[in-house]
């Protein structure tokens, strides 16, 4: 028997209490019994978004919501800004491109955050731009971009500024509001603790006038016509009930931990990966502004991408490689969602063990011993 491990990015695991709340009984979604859940989640997705604005939830994944924030907010040949530091970066080129707008990229070296500087110096050159759309943290490169440095420089310019917070809502530090964020999104299977299926979405003041002006087509996606929907604590459409079921027991869960200690956790568990892997000897990803969401680090010479698949069907750990350009390249190691000390424990004992399998030299619990230095932090002195 092989007992399975999932410390990928996403989906990330479940936790029992939200797979019980999924196990029961579906209910009919146009009852006062699930309004009273739909409310419920409500609340909760404003305190998790640090918003007064409602968070709409959408049946999708996140790059549903990616493409809602887009078609809500543009007219056809609107100018984009587009942050590329990576595939999920590039996603958003893509679908502005799909649109008809105009798209102004930002290429950031793959493992870099992108310097708000430059974003400022590209909105000086074209201050028509509508939209600077960009990443949290950039799960293909396990990047965190300075998020409030990009909104200071969007704030009193035209240019609203999107989130792709996918990896970033639930495990570092985002209030909406206080930063001057105009569109944040998250999707469910991630540090919601949740299946893929579930997209949260939440616009601020200017970005619902800017919904208002838009010309571009759409129908699932029409978020003022979403909004109104779920201020009656409904859906437009069909939702994924036992989903949002799970969502309001993952969000109690993460509400009685208290957000800053949800943030803490994910920094502590972050930080003994990183100490890790490089007791080890290995080179990370993302050396200076690394994301608390997952750790990437390049394999060493000799070692082949396929260590992920053997970590996966023979060890019984399931990580992720690299995308795009960094594929065959790196491992990706995440520690976000439901979480803790010993997953990390466990996931950086199964890596020692695959680069050992592969030939690389290893002395095993090198870097299970650094981790344990760190994670020492979570665990309390004893009474005497």
């Amino acid at each position: 028997m092989i007992k399975k491990y999932l410390l990928a990015p996403g989906p990330t695991p479940v936790p029992p209490e939200v797979l019980l709340a999924m196990a029961q009984p579906v209910i009919h979604h146009r009852t006062p019994q699930f309004e009273a859940v739909v409310a419920e989640v409500r609340d909760g997705l404003r305190q998790l978004f640090q918003t007064q604005q409602d968070v709409l939830v959408l049946a999708s994944s996140g790059t549903g919501a990616m493409e809602a924030a887009v078609t809500n907010l543009t007219s056809p040949g609107d100018r984009v800004l587009v942050v590329n530091g990576g595939k999920f970066g590039e996603r958003w080129g893509k679908i502005a491109a799909a649109y008809g707008l105009a798209v102004t990229e930002i290429k950031v070296e793959w493992g870099c955050a992108v310097d708000p500087d430059v974003v400022a110096r590209a909105l000086d050159e074209h201050p028509e731009t509508r939209l600077v759309l960009a990443q949290g943290s950039e799960t293909s490169t396990t990047v965190r971009h300075p998020v409030d440095r990009l909104a200071a420089v969007t704030r009193g310019r035209k240019a609203l500024l999107v989130v792709d917070g996918i990896t970033a809502v639930g495990v570092f530090d985002l209030p909406m509001d206080k930063l001057g964020i105009d569109v944040l999104i998250t999707g469910s299977q991630k540090a919601l603790m949740l299946p893929p299926g579930l997209a949260c979405i939440a616009l601020s003041e200017r970005a619902w006038r800017a919904a208002d002006e838009s010309t571009t087509p759409r129908y699932y996606f029409d978020l003022p016509r979403e909004r109104a929907s779920q201020a009656k604590d409904t859906t437009a459409w069909t939702p994924a009930i036992s989903l949002i079921a799970g969502l309001r027991t993952a969000l109690d869960l993460m509400l009685t931990e208290r957000l800053p200690a949800v943030y803490a956790r994910h920094e502590l568990l972050a930080r003994a990966t990183r100490a890790g892997v490089q007791a080890l000897g290995l080179r990370l990803v993302a050396p200076d502004d690394p994301s608390p969401a997952a750790t990437g680090v390049y394999l060493p010479d000799g070692v082949p991408g396929k260590i992920v698949g053997y970590l996966r069907d023979e060890i019984g750990v399931t990580f992720a490689g690299g995308q795009d350009a960094l594929k065959g390249k790196i491992v990706r190691l995440a520690h976000l969602g439901y979480a803790d000390a010993f997953d990390v424990i466990q996931g950086l004992a199964a890596f020692e063990m695959g680069l050992a399998r592969f030939g690389h030299p290893v002395k095993f619990g090198a870097g299970v011993g650094a981790a344990q230095a760190v994670l020492m932090d979570a665990f309390p002195e004893p009474s005497r």
